[in-house]
């Protein structure tokens, strides 16, 4: 650690990717029950770049505002998880101990595009060894997204056929493993570019809607994933079951104010709603990695000093997975 703080990426306003600048902050001091960590490598996620450009769902502008800052940003430096290094313990932590490799999400706070980031210790978790790096700081946010939305709202079943519309990215390329691990027969539209890749994580159907509209596939799915959002409701209705759940992860307002009307008029149900960070579920997904069921898939890295560049890379909607920042010089690109 240096008397002259430490590096992070920091944003003062709302915009493009330019409005990410590399700035110094003070290096956090872990509290009571907290834990001060060196940070390896965070996620650039669809989600940072969201909020970075205060670019909501239809109708969410005001309730992101309030969360995150009406005018500018509340909490200047963005990054929901990270892999990293444990250097100092606050008082009362018996959990975890220094030089351990872990990683956590970092919630509202953010701050995971920092050198150092202060987090509770009850919500960080070995890194498993199997991972790397760039695996390792990049496993949470589409893992538990996918994971959560699979298991818990749509109450996936082994047989059940799953649509997943948006198959390459973060979330869409983690569901693909989460559901084949769950035994579904697993159905994925990305660029014809991704198909090899995908159906090695496991897709049984590939499609490019460039080519061919899932509409005009003349199929009814049991389970619908929509991680894009640009669909209407009722488009997608037309190819789910009659009792089939559509899943929404980028629903509108106006898609959440009349979801449990017509949830209660149909027996089609649209769940859809934020994940929150639940130690039980970034458990179970470590459990997966260690199984051989999961593996976050890496796009691309960025040193911190290109950080510019990696929100743009998110920005072109073209990743095939998760994007990633590594904060240190080294970090581990294979696993050991």
């Amino acid at each position: 650690m240096t008397e002259n703080g430490m590096r992070a990426a920091v944003f003062r306003r709302y915009g493009g990717p330019e409005v990410i600048e590399l700035g110094r902050r003070p290096i956090p001091v872990p509290g009571k029950g907290d834990v001060l960590i060196r940070v390896r490598t965070s996620s650039v996620s669809s989600g940072d770049a969201r909020i970075r450009a205060m670019r909501m769902p239809a109708g969410m502008g005001g309730f992101g505002r309030l969360a995150f800052g009406v005018t500018g940003p509340r909490h200047t430096v963005l990054g929901s998880e990270l892999c990293g290094d444990v250097v100092a313990l606050g008082p009362e932590v018996t959990s975890v101990a220094e030089g351990e490799r872990v990683l956590g999400a970092t919630g509202f706070r953010m701050g995971g595009h920092a050198e150092f980031c202060c987090l509770p210790a009850i919500t960080l978790f070995p890194a498993p060894d199997i991972l790397t790096d760039d695996e390792a700081g990049a496993m949470i946010f589409g893992g538990t997204s996918a994971l959560v939305y699979l298991r818990d709202k749509a109450r996936l079943r082994a047989g059940e056929r799953l649509l997943i519309l948006g198959a390459a990215g973060a979330v869409g390329s983690a569901a693909v493993q989460i559901a084949r691990a769950m035994g579904a027969e697993v159905w994925a539209q990305a660029r014809s570019s991704r198909h090899e890749a995908l159906r090695a994580l496991g897709a049984d159907h590939l499609f490019d809607r460039r080519d061919r509209d899932f509409v005009d596939l003349g199929q009814a799915w049991d389970v619908i994933l929509d991680t894009v959002g640009v669909y209407p409701v009722d488009r997608l209705r037309r190819v789910l079951a009659p009792r089939g759940r559509l899943l929404l992860l980028a629903a509108g307002l106006g898609q959440m104010l009349f979801l449990p009307l017509g949830n209660r008029l149909r027996p089609q149900k649209v769940l859809a709603g934020p994940v929150m960070d639940h130690p039980d579920d970034v458990r179970a997904l470590a459990q997966m990695v260690n199984e051989g069921q999961f593996r976050p898939v890496i796009d691309s890295a960025f040193p911190l000093s290109e950080i510019v560049e990696a929100h743009r890379r998110v920005d072109t909607g073209e990743k095939f997975g998760n994007v990633v920042v590594r904060l240190r010089d080294q970090a581990r690109s294979e696993a050991e």
